[in-house]
């Protein structure tokens, strides 16, 4: 079942009134990706081929950051189809689009250990589904 735009929207502003002046863009990122796991909407919820996946990753840099997070992705089967990093003095930005076609692991799987390494790093990791992607830049 395809997430329509209207329902992003829907839970978006059901999102911030729910979180109020916490309402941040990760957190409503998130709020909304909760809600469609759990109605089972969530994009590729159902199926695993074709499925593809936006990781953006910044912070201070620092050895082995890239190679921890492509050996993880690595481990879950994941394929990395294309991949942009930028370093700025001390800072990096790094955005890959993934394909989870063939991974062992669920997007949420995969999801919980971005945020294992975010944390093991001192980085900021997102991991979300194509779709999700798309249109919260839309909104």
């Amino acid at each position: 079942m395809k997430t329509s735009e209207d329902r992003i929207r829907e839970l978006a502003i059901e999102a911030i009134s729910v979180l109020g002046e916490g309402a941040t863009e990760y957190k409503i990122k998130s709020y909304i990706e909760n809600k469609l796991v759990a109605d089972g909407t969530a994009p590729g919820a159902d199926q695993r081929s074709g499925t593809r996946a936006i990781l953006t990753t910044f912070g201070i840099n620092q050895p082995g950051v890239v190679s921890t997070i492509t050996a993880a992705l690595s481990e879950c089967g994941c394929d990395i189809l294309d991949i942009s990093q930028k370093i700025m003095q001390e800072f990096y930005t790094m955005i890959m689009m993934i394909d989870l076609t063939n991974s062992s692991k669920d997007l949420r799987d995969i999801q919980d250990k971005m945020n294992q390494i975010s944390t093991q790093l001192n980085i900021k990791i997102f991991l979300q589904h194509e779709d999700v992607f798309r249109y919260m830049h839309r909104i």
